[in-house]
Parts: structure tokens; C-alpha cells; sequence
């Protein structure tokens, strides 16, 4: 990316939002110590924009999203100050969390992970110095890999060290504004608003991007440029990119005397083309069928298509429920449309507010509680609807008297190149082909590619067409509705049945094992007997033994007087012989 001034004219759907997206990406890898500042027109605008910036590989910790419209980023993160604040904060706890891991592993004493700055030592005096030890042993090639996640993880919580020092909401805020984020996305409204207290906060960024600059007034273009006070006598800014395109909506003025007399909605962008600054141009786009791009591509030079709006299936098929790939539907004093597509792939455009809020009205009561039509995606202005697309675009043009403010071409540019699939456009016809400016758009969206324009002949027949696609949508609905409910009832059989033979299997295992139960019982029962008759058998014999116990106790008392008999015999016959002695 070369210093200076940049533009970049883009066509509808040649990707100048992704262009814009590629080159922060390319400034925050190419140039990581430098700051760049995103503004746009619009929040809408911006947060699309922010919305593809997250999903590149960006570090979140370097986003910053400034003004109110972040409430309506479809994102889960909060990528305001305060909530880039707490996020930071919520990850300097876990990467602590990782220090401490980490301590663990070499067992080093201490409380190293109490705060970033006890970290940092941990990482000097401790991590560097057995990492080298550890490189010398390892293949080269799988040094830096190995080391990569350490040294990021302490990176980081030096970046998170002043979110420690720093101690109110506001001073964090202040530096997390002024030094921690790399890409400051912010609207040139809040830009004006804010500018005196960026100025005093010493606020500095090098690269500006305004994407869709043809629709930022030329003041407001330069208040992005004089956010920051100059430096040594020289300004810090080192490139400025815009991005838009000069054939499509320009600023908004209210005044009409300003606009008409002192050429204020004139951008910058479109005074840089018209001086012929050199540009880069695109010149294929990818949004719309080859069919539909005719109807603004003669306002480009070098318009082509992209391969795959010719390749794709969903850009070779017809559309369901419609004859032409684009039809202009005659109106006089009627105004309806009916479809058979997904509410959300449509998108009901018109050039004015009072008629938005009519069709909001008319489709808010008949609609939105209807099951067969339902609410389409959007309904809005051409003017709100710039940057964005559909599948299916209606476009209500229905004017009586004159042209309007329509008769400026880049708004009819802007209108008939939303659509991706399909253009159906209600406007009265002779009205708009008697316009010189509208001719080549009306010519060809007059005389579609396989038809004729459809003319709305009278309410009867609006009122005929309605109620018989009515009753083909009930009549579906219907259909499906009792094929759900057949298939339900025989989904409902089925699990009967299954719970009848699962009850039928129970009960026949609950029988077998009440039988099982049975048998058991009777063996218990045979084995208690069979117990019992052994225990008898055992009394018996002790019985037996007790009786031959006592016989041998009768025999011992018998030998006992026996023995005592002998004993006095004995004695007698001693007794005797002393005598005869004696």
C-alpha cells in the first residue's frame, strides 16, 4: 500500500465493501504498529462494514466501534469501549490463568501470576533463560513453533499492564482509544461530534478509509482528516482511501437553497473524479443475472459480469412464480402485488417516506399475522436501502402527476441494482418513459427478455388474481397440514405398537422370572428338608452316642466296684498274713 490518496470507483455489486474490508486487512498485517480510523455515512453502512472486518483474522483486542449504532451489530461480542474494556480485563485474567499453568509445570516458587508485571518477570528471569536451554536440544524448524504461544501470551499482558494501573472506567476507556486500538470505526457524524475531545486526548491515527464517500458531504469529509494535532509541525496521516461510486446516491442536503445553489451535495469523492484524480476502477460485478445488470449498466463504461452469475444454478433458473427475470407492472390508480416466495428473500422498496409508512401500515394489517403471506425481509426508501441487496426486489415508483426527485438518475441507479434474482417494478409507464433522463432504464425493464408489460386492467381483475393465488396457497397449506397429521397418527401407531410389544416382552420376562422365582423357592425348600432330615439324622447318632456314653459310664462304675472290692480284698488277705506272721 503506497502513501497518499486513493480512490476507488465501484459499481453496484462489484464488492467495494469487500475491497475496503481486504485493505485493513492488509494495513493491519503489513503495518502492525500503525492505526487506522474507518468512517462512513451511515451506522448501517458501518456496521455491515465491522461485521466482515470480525470475521477476517484480526485480533478482536484491536477493534474499537465508536458511536450508537453498536447496539445493532448482529454480533455477540460488545465491541464498544466499555465493552472492549471488560474484555480486555476478562482476558488478562485468563491468560494469567496460563502463567500460572505454566509455573506449575517448572515448578517455580512463588505468586508469578498475580499481576501482569509479576508476569513479565516470570517471562525474563525464569521462561527466556530455560528456553534457550530447551532451543539447543530441539530441530530448528520446530523452535519458533514451540515458542510462538509463550512469548504472544506475554505480549499480550505487557499490552494489558496499564489496564492494571489505571483504575476508573474512564482512564481506561481514554487509553484503550488512544493507544491499544488499531481500527477506530466511527461515522463522520460522531467524528464532528466528538472532534474537540479526540483533539485534547492527543488522539492520532495514520491511514483514514471512508467507504461510500460519495454520499459524505465534502465538509464532513474533511473532519476524519483533522481529528489529530500535527506532530513536530507534520501530520502524522500517511494514506486516504475512499471508496464509493459517483453514479449512485449523493449527499443529503435539507436546504433546498444550499442544494440548489451553492453545489453542496458535491462530495469530495465526486470532485476528486470530475478533476480526474486517477482511480482504480471495478468492473465486474457479482450481485445480479447478466439480465438485470442491462438495466443499469449503461451508466458504466466498462460494467462486466463475474463468472458465477452465469455458472451458479440459482442464477440460471426462473424465478418461482414469476414469468420474467424482470417485468414493469402498469399502474394507474390501483396498487397491489402478490407472490409465492419466502418473505424473507423480498424486499419492498419506494422513493418516498409517506408511502413506506402506507405499505407498513396496509402489510403490518394484512400480513403480519397471516400464515400463508407473512412480512417481507424490508420495507423501506431507496435512499436507506443503498449498499444493501435481496433476492427479490418490488419497487414502487407509483407517482401521478411528475417525476419527482426520481428524476435524477443515480437514484434510479441505486434502485434497479438491489436486486439479485428479480426486479418487479410498479410505476405508471407513461409517466416515466415520457422522461428523457429515465429513457434507456425504462426502454429495457419496459420489454422484458420473454414478455410483455403486465397491465393491471381493473380492481376485479387484481381482486380475481389475489383471492385465486389465495386460495392456492390455503389449498397447499391444507395439503401439508393433513399429510403432517397422517404422518403423525402413523408415527403415533408405530410408537404404540413398539410400547405395546415392549409392555407384551416385559410381562412375559416378568412371568418367567416369577417361574425362575418359583423354582428356586422349591429347591430352597427341598434343601431346607433335606437339612432338617440331616439334622435328625445327627440327633439321632449324638442320641446314640449319649446312650453309649452312658453304657460305658455304667461299665467304668461297674469296674470302679469291681476294682474297690479287689482292693479291700486285698487289704483283707494282708491283714491276715500279718496276723499269721505276728
Amino acid at each position: 500500500m503506497q502513501p497518499g490518496l486513493t480512490l476507488v470507483v465501484g459499481p453496484p455489486g462489484t464488492g467495494k465493501t469487500d475491497v475496503a474490508v481486504q485493505i485493513i486487512s492488509n494495513l493491519y498485517h503489513n503495518f502492525p504498529e500503525q492505526r487506522t480510523l474507518l468512517v462512513t455515512h451511515s451506522n448501517q453502512a458501518l456496521n455491515q462494514l465491522f461485521e466482515k472486518i470480525m470475521a477476517l483474522d484480526i485480533d478482536e483486542r484491536h477493534l474499537l466501534r465508536l458511536g450508537h449504532g453498536e447496539e445493532e451489530l448482529q454480533t455477540e461480542k460488545d465491541f464498544s469501549r466499555f465493552g472492549r474494556v471488560n474484555f480486555i480485563l476478562a482476558l488478562r485474567l485468563e491468560l494469567l490463568k496460563e502463567v500460572e499453568r505454566l509455573q506449575g509445570s517448572l515448578d517455580v516458587a512463588g505468586d508469578v501470576a498475580y499481576t501482569c508485571e509479576t508476569a513479565g518477570h516470570f517471562y525474563l528471569y525464569q521462561v527466556l533463560s530455560r528456553w534457550e536451554q530447551y532451543a539447543n536440544k530441539i530441530k530448528p524448524l520446530a523452535k519458533k513453533g514451540c515458542f510462538r504461544h509463550l512469548s504472544k501470551i506475554f505480549k499480550q499482558l505487557e499490552e494489558f499492564r496499564p489496564f492494571e494501573l489505571l483504575r476508573s472506567s474512564r482512564d481506561r476507556i481514554h487509553y484503550l482509544l488512544v493507544k491499544e486500538a488499531k481500527v477506530i470505526a466511527m461515522t463522520c457524524t460522531h467524528a464532528a461530534l466528538k472532534r474537540k475531545d479526540l483533539v485534547e486526548l492527543a488522539f492520532k491515527y495514520d491511514n483514514v478509509l471512508m467507504e461510500e464517500s460519495a454520499q459524505i458531504l465534502e465538509v464532513e469529509s474533511f473532519i476524519p482528516l483533522m481529528l489529530q494535532n500535527p506532530q513536530d509541525g507534520y501530520n502524522q496521516l500517511k494514506r486516504v482511501i475512499m471508496i464509493g461510486d459517483h453514479h449512485q446516491l449523493p449527499p443529503v442536503v435539507q436546504n433546498m437553497a444550499f442544494q440548489k445553489y451553492s453545489n453542496m451535495e458535491q462530495s469530495m469523492f465526486a470532485r476528486f473524479v470530475r478533476l480526474r484524480v486517477p482511480t482504480v476502477q471495478l468492473d465486474a460485478q457479482g450481485r445480479a443475472r447478466p439480465a438485470l445488470c442491462q438495466l443499469y449498466n449503461w451508466r458504466y463504461k466498462t460494467l462486466g459480469d463475474l463468472p458465477h452469475v452465469t455458472e451458479w444454478p440459482e442464477y440460471r433458473v426462473a424465478n418461482p412464480g414469476f414469468a420474467f427475470l424482470y417485468q414493469l407492472v402498469d399502474v394507474g390508480d390501483l396498487n397491489g402485488v402478490g407472490e409465492r416466495l419466502p418473505p424473507e428473500r423480498i424486499a419492498i422498496l419506494t422513493t418516498y417516506n409517506g408511502q413506506k409508512h402506507l405499505l407498513r401500515d396496509v402489510l403490518n394489517k394484512r400480513c403480519a399475522n397471516n400464515p400463508v403471506f407473512g412480512l417481507p425481509e424490508k420495507v423501506t426508501t431507496v435512499d436507506r436501502y443503498q449498499g444493501q441487496q435481496n433476492d427479490y426486489i418490488i419497487l414502487s415508483l407509483v407517482r401521478t402527476k411528475n417525476v419527482g426527485h426520481l428524476r435524477d438518475v443515480r437514484r434510479l441507479v441505486v434502485a434497479m441494482s438491489r436486486a439479485r434474482l428479480g426486479l418487479y417494478v410498479l410505476a405508471r409507464v407513461s409517466l416515466f418513459q415520457g422522461c428523457t433522463e429515465l429513457q434507456p432504464a425504462f426502454q429495457l425493464s419496459g420489454a422484458p427478455p420473454e414478455g410483455e408489460v403486465f397491465v393491471v386492467g381493473s380492481m376485479t381483475q387484481l381482486a380475481h388474481y389475489v383471492y385465486t393465488d389465495y386460495q392456492m396457497r390455503i389449498d397447499t397449506l391444507r395439503a401439508a397440514a393433513l399429510q403432517k397429521h397422517k404422518d403423525e397418527a402413523e408415527k403415533t401407531e408405530e410408537i404404540k405398537e413398539g410400547e405395546e410389544g415392549v409392555r407384551v416382552g416385559c410381562e412375559e420376562e416378568r412371568v418367567k422370572e416369577e417361574s425362575s422365582a418359583e423354582g428356586d423357592i422349591g429347591k430352597e425348600e427341598k434343601q431346607v428338608k433335606e437339612e432338617s432330615s440331616a439334622e435328625g439324622d445327627i440327633g439321632k447318632e449324638e442320641k446314640q452316642v449319649k446312650e453309649e456314653s452312658s453304657a460305658e459310664g455304667d461299665i467304668g462304675k461297674e469296674e470302679k466296684q469291681e476294682e474297690s472290692v479287689t482292693e479291700e480284698q486285698t487289704a483283707n488277705e494282708q491283714d491276715v498274713e500279718e496276723k499269721m506272721d505276728t
